[in-house]
């Protein structure tokens, strides 16, 4: 996994209660948050939700099996 998807799982890990949204996300990792960038962490959470490391009910991602919003 490369360090982007690291930093992902890691948020989810830390916060393991609480569901992000992309831009929320991006602020937390202090990551750009223009929508280039925003998208691409989009496809990165949706291959980590195919791969089962997040659930994603709606627009919010949650930490897989701990919440379902």
């Amino acid at each position: 996994m490369s360090t982007a998807y690291q930093q992902i799982v890691h948020a989810f890990n830390q916060h393991p209660d609480q569901a992000f949204r992309v831009r929320e996300l991006h602020e937390l990792l202090g990551m750009p948050t223009d929508a280039p960038a925003m998208n691409v962490t989009r496809s990165r959470l949706r291959r980590l939700t195919r791969q089962g490391f997040l659930a994603q009910p709606g627009e919010i991602a949650t930490r897989n099996g701990l919440n379902d919003l």
